[in-house]
Parts: C-alpha cells; structure tokens; sequence
C-alpha cells in the first residue's frame, strides 16, 4: 500500500483546504463604463484571429466594450468563422468581416489590434505578421510553439514599438498579485522550490488513422506553419493539442498557466540553467503523442522549479488539480484558480487569502492608449519566458530513451533534489498504479538532462547538438517565422 509522507500528507490538506477557501472566487471583472471612453474617434478596431476555442472568449472580452469594436474575425474554418460572425452581429448590431486567410484580413490599415487564439503552431507567426503590418496584438498562450520563435516575437514587438500582452490573465487578477507581492517580501520566508500542478482528466483522441479534413477547413491556411500532412486524428478541433506538429501537450496548453505562475512567484527572469522530464502517454494508445504523464524539473541554481502533468484519473489531489505550491521556510502559499491563493504556516493552518479578479483585456487595451509596455500585466516578454520553459520540458522528454520504472528511480537518486525528485516520482507510480498501468511491463521515457544557457536561450553540453535543433522547427514554405523582425 502507498504510504504517503508527512510532507506529502500536508501538501494534500492544503490543496483540499485551498479548493475550499478558494471556491467560488471572483470572476474577471469587465472594465466599469467610466474606465471606458465612449468617443467613437476613440473605438478601437478588433480583429480575432481563431474562433472556436479561447477566441470565443476574445470576443467576449472586447464586444462588451464601449471603446472597442470587432470588425474583423480570421479562421481557416468557414462554419466556425461565420457562425462567430453571427454571434457578434447579434449582440452588437454590426457584423464583422470574416476571413479565411489572415493575410487578407491583415491588409485592412484601419485594425488597430489583432488578437490571436489560433492552434498553437500559429500564435508566433500570425504574432508577428500582425505587428509587421502595424498592428497592436494580444497573443493567446502559448506564445510559441518554440524556444526561438517566442524570442522574435518579442524582438519585432520591441523594434516596431507595438504593444503586446500574453494571455496569461492571472497577471492582472489583484487577488494574484497581491499574493505575488506578499511572497516576494518573505511572507512565507525563504523560497526555494514551485510546483506546478496540471492534473486535467484527458481521455483517449481515438486511433491513428487518415481522416477526413471537414469540407469548411481551408487547411493549407490551417496548418500554415506546420507541415500539411494528412489528418491523423478522429476529431479535427482541440485534438490536435496531443500532436507535436501543432500543440505542446498540456505542459503547454493548460499548464503554461501554472508554469507562469510559478516563474513568477520564484522570481525567476530568464530560462535557468537546466532542465530534466520524464513521463509517458500511459493508459491508451491513441493518435496523440504528448506525454499525459510527465514531470518536468527546472534547475535555477538555489531555486527550483518542479511541474507534473496528469492526464489520467487523479489520486486524492482531486479537487484542487490544477495550481501551484510555493514552499517556503516559514510556511506554504497554494495558488488553486485564477484570482490569487491561500498561505498557511507550515503546520497547515491557513494564515491568509487572497482573491479578487481583474480585467486582463482592459490591461491590454490600456497599454495600446498610453503605449507603455510596462503598464502591460503580461508583456509578451514574461509569456515568451514562461511558454519557453514549456518548451524546455518537452525538449527533454522528445530526447528521451525508454526506461522501467525501476530504472528511472535510479536515475532521479542522482538528482540534484534527490528527496524531491524521489517523493514526486512515488506519487506518480501510485497514480498509474491506481489507474491500472503495470508499472513492471511499462516503460517511462526519461528526457535527457539538459544544460540551458538561460540568457542566451540555447542548450550547452554534450547534448546541445541534439537539443538546439529542437528549439525552432522547419517551416513550410510562405508560411516560415521570421528570423529578423523587419518590416514586410
């Protein structure tokens, strides 16, 4: 039988404690009427690049808005784009544009913003093409879908002067950054070590085949970036998060909020010094091909920064799966949602709580009028570093080689974090465990340790030759990431 550890006993008592205290929480508030200008020299113009998962919610962030229009929506799939156009025509009076390809839509001079929640392959180059054309853009997470691309991103905000915000919203919660703020000034004393937590149920995306793409996709628009390989997966939409081409499994799609977090929480400016990950996809054998098992580890020098992923049923974490622990010399802070956390001494009695929301979109439009990027809560700077990391992980993992369980235990009792490393791989063999996977027949794939150049942002060591390819990708033609931020 598992035997849980004392520590491990109080980490479970806090998150319980902390999906309690924290339910309920504050949505993110809309902008008041008198924060917004109702000047129509002063509106606006919106275009949403993506429209069937997170653009959804773009649009309602901005047609709410008295200083804000949407006049433009960008999806490489027809029915999804026009039924958006409908919405919003329904609520506002006014129809947009649709687009199928974003290259036509950004040839309209009189779009202020373009906001992007494409797949992930898209998000740095439909990033960059919009701020090329001189647009103002707001940059669903992740940033990238590689190390390198990330960085131009940012590099082309900065040499055109254009505003652009990240969509990690729990920057601008108050609840959150005054929980930041409280970690910051040693409230729960010296802090050394972050875990993040992304404990999502995923099930199986269906077998490996050669699907029908839907007759409304353009796909050579869809894949754009990517390579324009036959449809492998059952379902077109959100499925493709789980294939390399396109997504970052969820260490990059959910967890990049937690990840963010907890960078933010240590303190941490650049990409550190080195990373290891370990995992599998454990369970089913499907047409993904992410980890939906993984741990990735983070080397800072004297801090460390740990992430699981969990994809399949969870153990007693239940209840508060997703969020970040802070452990500290004087106590504990338990970030559970996206309005702040709960602190508690390191006997488990909460001290503190922190939660208010925020308006993450009126940050961003308060950025575009003033064009200061530091009155940005989430400059695409602090989402190229936190998305990078992501990256990091999954480099790691992709470099890995097959190992038993046995095995892989005896690589993490070398670890820096020996006790660390070891207590966090006993909770995830209890975890496959109890979700029936034979942990004697079944192999782990260890990732390679790797040394990072945190400034530079490439790989060092006997490795490097291997890993630095892994930090961009091949581009399709017409559709390549460029490698200056020069005007087009």
């Amino acid at each position: 039988m598992f035997r849980q550890s004392r520590r491990e006993f109080l980490e479970q008592s806090m998150l319980t404690a902390a999906a309690a205290a924290m339910a309920g929480a504050s949505l993110p508030a809309p902008a008041s009427a008198d924060e917004q200008s109702s000047s129509p020299n002063e509106r606006l113009r919106i275009a949403v690049l993506g429209v069937h998962g997170r653009g959804k919610d773009h649009l309602g962030g901005f047609v709410g808005r008295k200083d804000c229009e949407v006049v433009a929506i960008g999806d490489p799939d027809e029915a999804v784009g026009q039924k958006a156009a409908d919405d919003v025509e329904k609520k506002t009076g006014k129809r947009p544009e649709y687009f199928a390809d974003l290259r036509k839509l950004l040839e309209d001079k009189s779009i202020n913003i373009v906001t992007v929640a494409t797949p992930n392959h898209w998000h740095s180059l439909a990033a960059i093409w919009a701020i090329q054309a001189g647009k103002d853009v707001y940059c669903e997470k992740p940033v990238s879908h590689n190390v390198s691309e990330g960085r131009r991103v940012v590099d082309a905000a900065r040499k055109h002067n254009k505003i652009c915000q990240a969509g990690t919203q729990s920057r601008s919660s108050v609840g959150t950054r005054r929980l930041m703020e409280f970690l910051h000034s040693g409230g729960i004393g010296d802090l050394k070590l972050a875990r993040g937590l992304c404990y999502k149920r995923r099930e199986s995306i269906g077998a490996r085949g050669t699907y029908q793409v839907p007759a409304s996709v353009n796909y050579d628009v869809w894949c754009g970036p990517a390579p324009m390989s036959p449809l492998s997966r059952r379902q077109f939409h959100y499925d493709w998060h789980w294939q390399w081409d396109y997504g970052n499994g969820d260490l990059g799609n959910q967890g990049i909020h937690q990840m963010d977090l907890a960078r933010w929480g240590l303190g941490l400016t650049d990409i550190g010094r080195g990373v290891v990950s370990y995992g599998g996809r454990f369970g089913y054998e499907d047409a993904g091909e992410t980890a939906n098992t993984q741990v990735s580890i983070f080397d800072y020098g004297d801090k460390t920064l740990v992430f699981e992923v969990r994809g399949l049923v969870t153990d007693s974490l239940k209840g508060s799966k997703v969020g970040v622990i802070f452990e500290g010399t004087q106590g504990y802070a338990v970030m559970g949602d996206y309005s702040g956390g709960v602190v508690f001494d390191l006997a488990g009695n909460e001290v503190k709580k922190f939660n208010e929301g925020g308006d993450h979109y009126g940050n961003f439009v308060k950025g575009v009028r003033s064009r200061k990027v530091e009155d940005l809560n989430a400059d695409i700077l602090e989402g190229h570093l936190s998305s990078a990391l992501c990256h990091l992980g999954n480099v790691s993992y992709r470099l890995g080689e097959p190992l038993s369980a046995a095995d892989t235990q005896k690589r993490l009792e070398s670890a820096k974090l020996k006790d660390e490393c070891l207590e966090t791989f006993e909770r995830v063999k209890h975890h496959l465990a109890d979700n029936q996977v034979d942990l004697q027949s079944t192999q782990f794939t260890f990732g390679a340790p790797l040394t990072v150049d945190g400034k530079a942002e490439t790989f060092m060591g006997g490795m490097s030759d291997k890993a630095n390819p892994l930090l961009t990708r091949e581009y399709r033609k017409g559709f390549e990431v460029p490698a200056s931020a020069k005007v087009v």
